[in-house]
């Protein structure tokens, strides 16, 4: 990952052109042959999964996990550079091949998780529930592959792993790189070595440690993200930002204290009795709607200009 990403400029050929190719091979291997010889039928989803609606919920929930939404705030940034390079420089010609790239990247993602969910939900026949997704791989490769199974899962989780390895630490040293000009190739250092001395903890140590700071920080993000796309309804105001992010800010502490196990006393109390959603850990969506109202009528209210500048 280190030497991969020392060179960024090289980085759309690298996983463009090798090394995402290589990985869709591999997974439609392993998907084709989950249709020849099933693992087995699927069985009653866990109680999580019970209903439509709240296997809708948990899969927003666990969708926190894969960090994508976040990682995508930085991912951007390597985006647009992409495409700037690639002969696209006014704002509707970037926005329109980024459109095109994420369009591509949604098809070929939701393809593979459906038909890689299709194998998690078929082998409970074969051997149970397991604590994370990575036995359940490990153990369907094995059964419907043999010895083999375990080269072609080492070759996904492998090209998977790295592809996503040298695209966050390059953003994340593209990034610190601006706000801190330390050399592009010290940050992609640094950042390799907090990684991989992180990795050593393993995977379900890692979701267990980040779940609570994941429910704090992902109600910001999703709010922030939709700003992003309202941006133009509300005049990019920043009094509709601070209201929205603010109000949003309070059911995230309180979700991420909860998730980590902090006792808030009445305030626990409160949010399960009057918060809607807040129990399947959603309670942010009202606070976020609410303070983009009020921020909206704050703006509408304080439109006018006074001595020639416009309020906030």
């Amino acid at each position: 990952s280190l030497w991969l990403s020392i060179s960024p400029q090289k980085l759309v050929d690298r996983i463009g052109k090798i090394l995402t190719p290589a990985l869709l091979i591999a997974i439609l291997l392993l998907i084709a042959k989950s249709f020849i010889t099933p693992l087995g039928s699927p069985q009653e989803p866990i109680a999580a999964y019970g209903t439509a609606t709240v296997a809708a919920v948990q899969g927003i929930l666990d969708g926190y996990n894969t960090m994508d939404a976040i990682a995508s705030l930085v991912f951007a940034i390597l985006v647009i550079e992409f495409v700037m390079e690639d002969g696209a420089t006014t704002p509707s010609a970037i926005t329109r091949e980024v459109f095109k790239a994420g369009a591509i990247a949604v098809g070929c993602l939701g393809f593979v998780y459906i038909f890689v969910a299709k194998i998690g939900a078929d082998s409970v026949a074969a051997f149970g529930i397991q604590e994370t997704g990575a036995p359940v791989l490990s153990k369907s490769a094995m059964i419907l592959f043999g010895n083999a199974g375990a080269v072609i899962l080492a070759v996904i989780v492998l090209l998977a792993c790295l592809s996503t390895a040298i695209g966050l630490i390059t953003s994340c040293a593209s990034y610190f790189n601006e706000l801190i000009k330390l050399g592009y190739k010290k940050w992609v250092v640094i950042f390799t070595l907090i990684s991989f001395f992180v990795a050593m903890f393993g995977l379900k140590t890692i979701i267990t440690a980040a779940i609570p700071v994941l429910m704090f920080i992902y109600p910001l993000v999703v709010a922030i993200i939709i700003l992003a796309f309202l941006h133009k309804t509300f005049d990019g105001r920043q009094c509709v930002y601070a209201w929205t992010i603010g109000l949003t800010l309070i059911p995230a502490i309180v979700t991420g204290l909860q998730t980590a196990e902090f006792s808030l006393g009445q305030i626990d109390n409160i949010f399960a009795t009057m918060v809607p959603l807040h129990s399947l850990g959603m309670g942010w969506v009202c606070f976020t709607i609410a303070g983009f109202v009020i921020g909206f009528i704050w703006k509408s209210i304080f439109s006018s200009s006074s001595n020639g500048v416009t309020a906030k």
